[in-house]
């Protein structure tokens, strides 16, 4: 699997800069499709076949729902 297939840090910074109040339902819809197929992607693609940068953001992430989770917020 490609990280081409993969969504961008830009479009994920992006994506939770603007807060959800703020997005219309076709761009909240968006965003959770987005996540949840770069989250698919992440599981699916083994670690070998990932960049350095690529590896991190997935941990990165990885640890973010945990937070989330934990504190209530679940995810996003």
């Amino acid at each position: 699997m490609s990280e081409q297939t993969r969504q961008s840090f830009t479009d994920k910074a992006a994506s939770d800069v603007k807060p959800d109040q703020q997005k219309t339902t076709t761009e909240q819809a968006k965003d959770t499709m987005k996540g949840k197929a770069d989250s698919a992607a992440s599981t699916l693609q083994p670690d070998s076949q990932k960049s350095t940068s690529q590896k991190a953001g997935d941990t990165l992430a990885e640890s973010t729902d945990k937070v989330k989770e934990t504190v209530g917020l679940g995810n996003k």
